[in-house]
């Protein structure tokens, strides 16, 4: 490292001490105040490196979280004396700690626990800072051991206030939806933080909870190596009491860890200044002058029997978080010293259709290290669903890989596959269906056609198609891509990959009218889920939903109301009855419940789906007023027209309200008063309605559409109805005239 180098002109970085996916950390000199001090600097995104946009998304989030860290003055917290920008690289200028995290001291001892003094002292000095950063309505959100540092002197400190938060946005945890499981190591989320719910401080006391629960104990209360059953433990399991594994710890001790992992924030301890008095009168008592107590090993234990349609989950890396502190070999160059992005030429593309691994690149690791972080910070932009931010990182990206690595890179073609995702997302298939095209042809000249890579992004070929409407071209990829994977040495008939690709076929076979085929299909998909992941695995339960479509379709509704009432339950008990996709089949069963003529039955769940809906999303979300308007038809088919068609006027305000005027939705429920009005003999009302609906799909689909001749035609009737006949009868050869052309 160079001492020429100056950030500001005043601190003067010495010794890199850390490393990780945000950036580094120096022990540096502040040359106004001749005092050490530790400098963490974020990894450049800006214009420069042809990122723009999470560039400056960084920028503003980390200034305003350093004014927030910079802000708090407490001696359980890491004092931020100066943050800004230098030469595009954003920095944070912290007091220099002397100590180990708490993660490195429990590695110390071999993966041991701490010892109850310490344990005690340490729990003391936390939950005072935390009492005074929740006083601040600040919120941590990342507390976990590698965030706790011990220093010689005895003093325990939280690190990362604000910086900590800044990831949580944008580089890495998600909200859980569908099923999809938060990203991350979500050892020490609280239910509500993974739940994608709002949280308070209270998250934080579930965290520290988890903390203490491992430095007690040797190990996180859900330690599992699967990253689904470490988010159902926190959800739905009771944790083991910390002396089953440890029987020396104090019984004042575990009540307070398990106080602190309830399930409902409500039953927590009411705030951190709580927890602190709790743990001062202990040591009052029992603690007053303890005994030194040698370090405990961890104990081995038998991984907790999990669900068995956790089977085949993706694997999360156990959460220790603990930012590697060994000095890092650096290029003189490399670093603030010089450029982080740098260039390189000459890149060679293997012959066409011979496929071939990629030589070993030659890129600086410092580029890729880089590069990888940007990468990844895309995918949460994405699990965020901040798609337009997300796209604009991965184009950045796939423009430095292909310099460095070849348009043919593994790497390379990885972020064009994500490029092509997020504009999937952001509604432009077009242009997705040219992104993935792009990559199954680098695939298959760097992997080969049958490669497992190739053929997910053949497959999502198939899925834009039928987002683009050309169902007969999915069908014919789809087709071919399952064929691919069932020859495939490392997939085969059973693989998760080869079913999921079954399952699109039978969706697709469905949208071309082919009913008996994908029925069928999905049936076999299901049982093969079933055997494969578990029957309540939540893949197996999306084909069985497809199953029963199937079978609706083809008028089988006895058995597809049987399938929806199913998998609604197996969903509430997996994802939960709050869960969205809990809610879709519901609804479904409403609609199953009024193809067979058991209206009331239907009413009956509507009401209850609609006070679900909102409750958890509130009275005009969509999926609220949706369940709503089942309410109205089922009052209408019980010939509660008056009921009805309050509940259809209500409906269609409110969607007007939060849709728009012209919303397919919205002239759904407008059609349901026509219907009222006219049921109750007030045609002229009827007559308003379906012309404002006519002329609405005339704007929105054209005259011709028919979904527009149908409003013309309801106008018509009411044209009859009310003894207009010469109108009714112009209006009816419009309608034909334009049927014909």
């Amino acid at each position: 490292m160079a001492e020429t180098r100056l950030i500001q002109g005043r601190y003067r970085l010495l010794d890199l001490i850390g490393r990780g996916g945000m950036g580094e950390v120096w022990r540096a000199r502040d040359e106004s105040l001749d005092r050490q001090v530790a400098v963490k600097c974020l990894k450049p995104l800006g214009p420069q490196q042809g990122d723009p946009g999470i560039g400056n998304v960084l920028r503003e989030r980390f200034k305003r979280e350093a004014r927030v860290a910079a802000s708090l003055q407490h001696r359980g917290i890491t004092v931020v004396h100066d943050f800004g920008e230098d030469d595009g690289v954003l920095y944070l200028v912290m007091e220099l700690l002397e100590g180990r995290n708490l993660s490195q001291l429990m590695d110390d001892g071999g993966q041991g626990p701490l010892s109850v003094p310490d344990i005690v002292e340490v729990t003391e000095q936390i939950a005072h800072a935390l009492a005074y950063t929740h006083d601040q309505s600040i919120i941590h959100r990342d507390l976990k051991p590698a965030n706790i540092m011990r220093l010689t002197d005895g003093t325990v400190k939280i690190c990362d206030f604000g910086i900590a938060r800044l990831g949580h946005d944008v580089g890495f945890t998600a909200k859980l939806t569908g099923t999809n499981i938060a990203m991350g190591t979500p050892h020490y989320m609280s239910p509500e933080q993974i739940g994608g719910e709002p949280i308070d401080y209270r998250s934080d006391l579930y965290s520290l909870g988890c903390v203490l629960y491992e430095i007690a104990t040797g190990a996180p209360p859900f330690d599992h190596g699967d990253a689904w059953a470490v988010l159902l433990g926190h959800r739905d399991t009771t944790p083991e009491p910390p002396r089953s594994k440890r029987p020396e710890l104090p019984e004042f001790l575990e009540q307070i860890v398990l106080d602190l992992l309830a399930k409902s924030p409500d039953d927590r301890p009411g705030d951190a200044r709580e927890l602190a008095h709790r743990i001062t009168a202990a040591r009052g008592g029992t603690l007053a002058h303890p005994a030194p107590a040698a370090r405990v090993p961890a104990q081995p234990t038998k991984p907790a029997e999990l669900p068995d349609w956790t089977r085949g989950m993706t694997t999360g890396p156990k959460a220790t978080g603990a930012v590697d502190l060994r000095a890092v070999p650096l290029d003189a160059a490399a670093g603030l010293t010089g450029e982080w992005i740098s260039r390189i030429d000459g890149r060679r593309t293997p012959d066409a259709g011979q496929p071939r691994r990629p030589e070993r690149s030659t890129a600086p690791p410092e580029l890729l290290s880089v590069l990888a972080t940007r990468h990844t910070a895309g995918l949460s932009l994405s699990r965020l669903g901040k798609w337009e931010e997300a796209v604009e990182v991965h184009r950045g990206v796939a423009a430095e890989r292909e310099q460095a690595l070849g348009a043919d890179h593994p790497d390379t073609l990885a972020s064009r596959y994500e490029v092509a995702v997020t504009l999937s997302r952001t509604g432009r298939p077009a242009d997705a269906l040219s992104e993935y095209e792009h990559v199954v042809r680098g695939r298959e000249r760097a992997l080969g056609a049958d490669h497992p890579d190739t053929l997910g992004a053949r497959q999502e070929i198939a899925y834009v198609l039928g987002q683009l409407g050309r169902h007969f071209e999915a069908h014919e990829v789809y087709t071919a891509v399952l064929a691919g994977r069932e020859r495939s040495p490392d997939l085969g008939p059973d693989h998760p990959d080869t079913l999921r690709c079954r399952h699109n076929l039978a969706y697709n076979l469905s949208r071309i009218g082919r009913m008996e085929e994908a029925h069928r299909t999905a049936a076999e998909v299901a049982e093969a889920r079933a055997r494969v992941l578990g029957p309540q695995h939540p893949d197996t339960l999306v084909t069985r939903y497809e199953v029963a479509y199937a079978l609706g379709q083809l008028g089988r509704w006895p058995e597809a109301l049987q399938t929806y009432h199913e998998v609604a339950e197996a969903r509430g008990q997996a994802l939960g009855p709050d869960h969205p996709d809990t809610f879709a089949a519901r609804y479904e069963v409403g609609i199953s419940l009024g193809r067979l003529g058991r209206s009331a039955d239907a009413l009956a769940l509507y009401r209850d789906l609609a006070a679900d809906r909102a409750r958890v999303h509130g009275a005009d979300h969509p999926e609220t007023l949706r369940a709503r308007h089942g309410i109205g038809v089922n009052l209408g088919r019980l010939g509660r027209w008056q009921e009805a068609l309050e509940e259809a006027s209500d409906v269609c305000a409110a969607r007007e309200r939060a849709l728009g005027a012209d919303h397919p939705d919205t002239q759904v429920s407008r059609r349901e008063v026509a219907v009222g009005c006219g049921w109750l003999g007030r045609w002229e009302e009827s007559l308003a309605a379906y012309r404002t609906i006519a002329d609405s799909r005339e704007r929105a689909l054209g005259a011709g559409h028919p979904e527009a001749l149908a409003a013309r035609h309801d106008e018509a009737q009411c044209l009859e109805q009310l003894g207009r006949a010469a109108e009714a009868a112009e209006l009816y050869s419009r309608i034909a005239a334009r049927r014909g052309s």
